[in-house]
């Protein structure tokens, strides 16, 4: 990756975008080019690259503040082939640090809300396809549509995958061995804890292993999960 690229990509964005550079975020979900291509190697902060592109201190204000975290929101749903969840925003700003925190998507308001404004994003910019991802989230049930609460989502807890017979119950609980001793009496079989991941977003990260085990729900919160399935969920130890 060569720096008279880099350059003549921030030109040519820019000039898509009325005349105004890019930020980061929204760079990287138009071209590709990641931070790591020119962080260090070029430039050491974006707005020396800006500026070797021509863009002077006037000009580094974006028109469209919004999207510098719809663009990158909008990546992430078509890698994952689906709208992401609160926990899966969570996890990729983990990965990459360059990513949105989730918690500045709050001035969306909650799923469903910014699940309507990606979508008109995504049709603005002519891609149906990933305009339509957002339409499950659009019409769930209303319980999805509150923004989050900041306490609850910072109170620490635990999400357990238990086992009964052949079949494997995700829940979330502050007390996982009380949960376990609660439910021994509800079941006909013994239920047993086989792992528990530690988090500071129970809610999120129960969602997010009930969607991605989701074509495995047998009812509820109840899952008929295979042995791969269950290696993938002992992996963490904290989300």
């Amino acid at each position: 990756m060569t720096k008279d690229h880099i350059v003549a990509e921030i030109r040519r964005t820019a000039a898509q975008n009325a005349g105004k550079p890019l930020g980061r975020q929204r760079f990287l979900a138009e071209t590709g080019i990641r931070e790591s291509d020119w962080a260090g190697k070029y430039w050491i902060r974006w707005r020396e690259a800006l500026a070797e592109a021509g863009f002077g201190p006037n000009q580094l204000q974006s028109a469209f503040p919004d999207a510098d975290l719809l663009a990158p929101l909008a990546a992430l749903a078509k890698e994952l082939g689906r709208f992401p969840v609160r926990a899966e925003i969570k996890i990729r700003r983990r990965t990459d640090p360059s990513f949105p925190s989730v918690n500045t998507f709050n001035r969306f308001g909650g799923q469903k809300a910014l699940a309507a404004r990606l979508r008109e994003f995504c049709l603005a910019r002519g891609e149906e396809g990933l305009a339509s991802l957002c339409f499950p989230t659009l019409e769930s049930s209303p319980d999805t549509e509150r923004a989050p609460e900041p306490a609850k989502d910072s109170e620490p807890g635990f999400v357990y995958l238990m086992k009964s017979g052949r079949f494997y119950k995700i829940g979330r609980s502050n007390a996982v061995g009380r949960r376990e001793r609660e439910l021994a009496i509800q079941l006909p079989e013994k239920a047993k804890v086989v792992h528990s991941i530690r988090t500071d977003d129970p809610i999120g990260i129960e969602e997010y292993w009930h969607k991605r085990f989701d074509e495995r729900r047998k009812n509820g919160e109840w899952f008929e999960l295979t042995a791969q399935d269950v290696s993938a969920f002992r992996r963490r130890k904290f989300m």
